[in-house]
């Protein structure tokens, strides 16, 4: 299923946004049955009902309610857009790039030569029990008075296997392979920032992925991450079938099951299933193997097109809603499900996602709404992951502004802990570029507060922020931004990178 959209178009709103005095009195949104009781004798004092939820109910419940009209914090979350009136200049990081490009091809070419080495050095070693002129006794093995020989001192010779193998692998074979880059689909920061790198190989319609790790500045080591094999889509319209070429495009999901792969990390096992996105792909190699492969080459069944015209169509209305609350809205959105989601599997049923799109004024139409729980609810079971939900309903960042945000967050958590401390943020972020300090119209810590402020609100311990917050935040932020390196220059620009 596609679900990208590159961006909305950030149309100014025909009402008035609050005055000044209400300003400071709402941030955020608030209930419309707060704002029926603002009127109150003088000397009756406010309840502030935000400092009252104490019950674990109450603390699952969304901050304040839903206000359509832009407030002082989503102004404060459009001023990190302004950065796009300023290009990034190039000239001035245009070694840092190439420099970067060569880094990134040297990487894949050293998962390219270990992909090689560990399938050619691949040997058949049978159990040496098998040996029928072993004939050795066994009192041979020790040595009087020392139990057991050690195995240096043994005589040990070659033994006859009974194992055969039914055809040679070889280079030529495995050349005609297609090479993706790929991430893993987690709220997990150290899983999200995974280097993988995948081969699908043509001979044999097999699947690898390789995941490459770099200790300090001069060790690394690249470590099978999906052992080779051939396998078959565990969930969607192509549940059960084998993989084949035309599952391998930029934004698709490879999906296996975490118990066939026990060498997985522990945070990776926590869920039966592990959901692989395919961020970039060898063009060439994909074209080569398109002409060599005899494969049926349909493309997209009856019923795929019809759930992405359903979640297109979901989408579009979704974008009149956000509009230019898209930082609010996602951020607190996803606060609210990850504080709902008691058991921390991920998962929250029809009800919990009807009730908060309509606490966040999303409310979609009952026949849209059922046409993609349908979608999504593959097992009946009243179950759906809320970040496959949101995806599905909203959409996301295309691939290659993804990469960017994978970018910086690794830029901020060298040692991939899955939190940045706030402190971390304020010594990273710069603002001495943004065109309101150029103009003298704000200062660098005006900016640098208002970013501030508004990761604050999105995170639920305000000391520190985790790659789903970050993540939730720029997804925001990229709903209101149409052009890829508009969006781009904003982080190059904030973070230096």
């Amino acid at each position: 299923m596609d679900l990208e959209i590159k961006g909305v178009a950030a149309t100014p709103r025909g009402q008035d946004v609050l005055s000044s005095a209400k300003k400071k009195s709402f941030q955020g949104w608030r209930s419309k049955s707060q704002a029926s009781h603002e009127h109150r004798p003088v000397d009756v004092p406010s309840l502030d009902l935000g400092r009252l939820g104490d019950s674990d109910d109450e603390k699952a419940q969304p901050e304040d309610g839903g206000d359509a009209d832009l407030t002082a914090l989503d102004k404060k979350a459009l001023m990190q857009q302004c950065y796009t009136s300023k290009p990034y200049s190039m000239e001035h990081s245009k070694r840092k790039l190439e420099a970067e490009d060569l880094a990134a091809e040297r990487r894949k070419q050293a998962v390219v030569e270990q992909v090689m080495i560990d399938q050619l050095s691949r040997a058949v070693i049978s159990d040496p029990e098998q040996n029928t002129n072993a004939g050795n006794n066994q009192a041979g093995y020790r040595l009087q008075g020392f139990g057991t020989t050690p195995l240096r001192f043994r005589k040990r010779t070659l033994h006859d296997t009974k194992i055969r193998t039914s055809s040679a692998l070889t280079e030529n074979l495995l050349s005609n392979k297609l090479r993706f880059d790929a991430r893993i689909i987690s709220r997990n920061g150290r899983d999200a920032c995974r280097e993988l790198i995948g081969f699908f190989f043509g001979y044999d319609q097999s699947l690898t992925i390789y995941e490459y790790r770099q200790f300090g500045r001069n060790r690394t080591n690249t470590l099978p991450f999906i052992k080779k094999g051939i396998y078959r889509h565990q969930r969607g319209r192509r549940k059960g079938k084998l993989y084949e070429l035309r599952d391998f495009y930029v934004g698709a999901n490879l999906t296996f099951s975490t118990c066939d792969h026990p060498n997985l990390a522990d945070s990776v096992k926590q869920n039966s299933l592990l959901t692989i996105r395919i961020m970039d792909i060898d063009d060439k190699a994909l074209d080569s193997l398109k002409s060599t492969l005899v494969e049926n080459q349909q493309g997209l069944t009856r019923q795929e097109l019809d759930d992405r015209s359903t979640f297109t169509a979901v989408q579009n209305v979704m974008k009149e809603k956000l509009n230019q609350r898209g930082v609010r809205t996602l951020t607190r959105l996803g606060k609210f499900f990850r504080q709902q989601d008691k058991k921390g599997d991920g998962y929250l049923c029809k009800s919990e996602f009807y009730q908060a799109l309509k606490y966040f004024h999303l409310e979609l139409a009952e026949k849209d709404f059922e046409s993609v729980w349908v979608i999504l609810d593959e097992n009946c079971n009243d179950q759906v992951d809320y970040g496959e939900f949101t995806r599905a309903i909203i959409g996301e960042m295309n691939e290659y502004r993804k990469a960017f945000i994978r970018k910086v967050y690794m830029k901020l958590d060298p040692n991939k802990t899955g939190s940045v401390s706030m402190t971390d943020i304020t010594i990273f972020y710069c603002a001495r570029k943004h065109p309101q300090v150029l103009s003298g119209a704000a200062t660098e810590e005006d900016i640098k507060s208002a970013l501030l402020e508004t990761l604050a609100d999105a995170c639920s311990n305000p000391n520190e922020v985790s790659y789903c917050e970050f993540e939730d935040y720029y997804e925001g932020l990229s709903l209101g931004i149409l052009d890829d390196e508009d969006f781009v220059n904003i982080l190059r620009n904030s973070w230096g990178v």
